[in-house]
């Protein structure tokens, strides 16, 4: 019998309780109209406004895990995207949380948006 995981690679990252928000505007119609045309979503604000939350919120209300990714200075696109090991078999694909929410239709959420020191002008 295969695993909840296996059956569901993004089980741990589905919302189970609804997380409390409240809109502001026409925010929560915005996005579903986004999400419906497949269309990014770009969140900005302040620290503490309420974009972590919004997008929680919208995950539990679309029925989509949500992927969260912490981003720092030591992140590597493979650390994203997924890479190559090596096993006893040969060689396998693993996803990266990236991979896995794009896969299986996951919502996939950069916090923490760090910029190399040759970036920091914009």
């Amino acid at each position: 019998m295969p695993s909840t995981a296996d059956a569901d690679p993004l089980a741990d990252w589905r919302l189970r309780d609804a997380p409390f928000y409240r809109p502001v505007a026409r925010e929560v119609q915005a996005f579903e109209a986004a999400a419906s045309a497949r269309l990014p979503i770009l969140l900005t604000g302040p620290t503490g406004c309420g974009k972590t939350r919004f997008v929680e919120h919208m995950a539990w209300r679309l029925g989509r895990p949500l992927v969260t990714l912490a981003c720092h200075e030591d992140l590597t696109a493979g650390d994203l995207a997924g890479r190559w090991l090596l096993d006893a078999d040969g060689t396998k694909w693993q996803d990266g949380p990236l991979a896995l929410a794009a896969r299986h239709g996951g919502i996939c959420y950069r916090t923490n948006w760090w910029k190399p020191a040759a970036m920091r002008w914009w």
